[in-house]
């Protein structure tokens, strides 16, 4: 293939990253670059495992003189969040990423760049490929669907691994190794509903221009939840003027913060629908004096048509429906004030849906307190109840607690001392890592999660500085080369 990631040493760290890129592997469609991993394997003759959810494993012996030496598992996910820009023309599932070099940034033509967490699958593949660095024998564990609930780790039979030092690389900040994560679910709220089809004025608003991001590792960051605002929005237009709510839809991705959303009311009167659009976009005003320090870009757009024909909801769905989004946990409502606010429990409303037939709410709550995830499953369903909804729990995972003693953060804290001059930032994590699922499942494993700086992951947004990647694999070697050593 012609690469676009010249000029820059690694040369063939880039190079294996691009031609991940060039792999479509959304969550649920990593067949592909599942195969891809496996050729990549067998050609070079070493020892590989694919299973039916296609996690792939591929061991690599010791460096010479280091074969005897205890084995280390490499470890990162080979799906990635799928997302773009309005009017951006891509199709995931059978087109790669379209890469932006500028600058020594990478990032992706319009759409998120999967670095979460295509990074890690290059990093292991320059491991097990370069006969020339020096490491005790690895296994290279690629899971999948760690993006909708760690699925891939759930399923894989982790008998196959004999490793009791992790390395996952699914990290995302330079000179930070995480050392605790939380642990997730999704919550799935569903209601059956019947619709009536009038004709009237249709009052279309959308709003925009939100930053988004990572539920996890961004949910503190005061970013606004396009979902939540719209619900506001609809709940005023229903208290002040006269019209059927129709369409309600926003968000892709229940780990991902809420960009935009589109919502539309029927007035059968043309006066009406002209007073809601005013008293929308005197509320759009108000939302943006309230939030344009921190969501500079927001936008809101109000527009009316006549003569329209549309399938209404009926009041008491449209206002269940509306009152459950309003009421619904939110963002950050548990911190830690000894460890400095450090996030225990939050909620990420990611997706929205008005369907023709069902209304649906998708959440995802996070928490590293097990006993806190329980009640907020517990207020979940007791919203569920209150608002006619039935209520479905999927994909949840573990959170992987602080370990006392931890021989591969030490090698890592003297590694990075050593080459860099300065201390390794020690950090829990808000966001859930595939480490607490081999952390219950392999007993005394040894982990820790780091990474090369990712930025606005989960977003069209999202980019790596190159030579923070390239940093990282210098890092990555010589702590293999201590291990060989040690």
């Amino acid at each position: 293939m012609e690469y676009k990631i010249t000029g820059y040493k690694p040369e063939k760290l880039f190079h294996f990253f691009e031609e991940v890129c060039a792999v479509p592997r959304g969550s649920g469609n990593e067949k592909g670059i599942s195969d891809f991993l496996v050729k990549f394997a067998k050609d070079r003759g070493l020892w590989v495992y694919q299973d039916d959810s296609y996690n792939v494993i591929i061991k690599k012996n010791g460096s010479e003189g280091a074969e005897d030496k205890e084995p280390v598992m490499l470890q990162g996910h080979i799906d990635m969040v799928c997302d773009k820009r309005v009017g951006v023309e891509h199709d995931f599932e059978t087109e790669g990423i379209d890469l932006v070099l500028k600058d020594g940034v990478l990032s992706a033509n319009g759409t998120t760049l999967g670095a979460d967490n295509g990074v890690a699958i290059a990093l292991m593949m320059m491991v097990l490929d370069d006969e020339d660095i020096k490491h005790p024998p690895v296994e290279c564990v690629f899971t999948t669907e760690e993006e909708v609930g760690l699925n891939g780790a759930q399923a894989l039979d982790k008998s196959q691994i004999t490793a009791r030092t992790m390395i996952n690389m699914d990290s995302e900040e330079e000179g930070v190794a995480t050392i605790s994560c939380a642990g997730g679910l999704r919550v799935q709220l569903t209601r059956p509903v019947e619709r009536t089809t009038t004709e009237g004025t249709l009052v279309q608003i959308k709003i925009e221009g939100l930053l988004g991001g990572h539920s996890g590792t961004d949910i503190d960051k005061e970013r606004q939840n396009a979902n939540i605002l719209m619900a506001r929005m609809i709940e005023n237009l229903m208290k002040n003027t006269d019209g059927k709510l129709v369409a309600f839809a926003g968000g892709t991705k229940d780990n991902a913060i809420t960009r935009e959303c589109e919502a539309s009311l029927l007035y059968a009167d043309k006066a009406e629908a002209e007073k809601a659009e005013k008293f929308a976009c005197a509320l759009a005003e108000t939302f943006s004096e309230e939030i344009s320090s921190f969501e500079p870009d927001f936008a809101c757009e109000v527009s009316i048509e006549e003569g329209q024909s549309a399938a209404v909801l009926k009041d008491e769905d449209a206002k269940a429906f509306i009152s459950a989004i309003r009421l619904a946990p939110n963002g950050v409502y548990r911190r830690n004030i000894k460890m400095d606010g450090f996030v225990v429990v939050s909620s990420n409303m990611g997706v929205v849906r008005a369907n023709e037939n069902e209304l649906v709410i998708v959440i995802s709550p996070r928490s590293s307190v097990a006993s806190l995830q329980e009640d907020t499953k517990e207020r979940l369903a007791l919203l569920a109840e209150t608002f006619g909804f039935d209520i479905e729990y999927s994909g949840e995972y573990p959170g992987w607690d602080f370990k006392e003693d931890s021989k591969i953060r030490e090698v890592f804290k003297e590694s990075y001392r050593e080459l860099f001059g300065e201390e390794l930032k020690l950090e829990a994590l808000h966001a859930g890592l595939e480490c607490g699922l081999f952390s219950e499942a392999l007993p005394g494993l040894d982990a820790i999660a780091v990474g090369p700086t990712l930025y606005n992951v989960h977003t069209p947004d999202e980019n790596v500085p190159l030579d923070s990647f390239e940093r990282f694999y210098e890092l990555l070697k010589d702590v293999l080369a201590r291990l060989a050593a040690a």
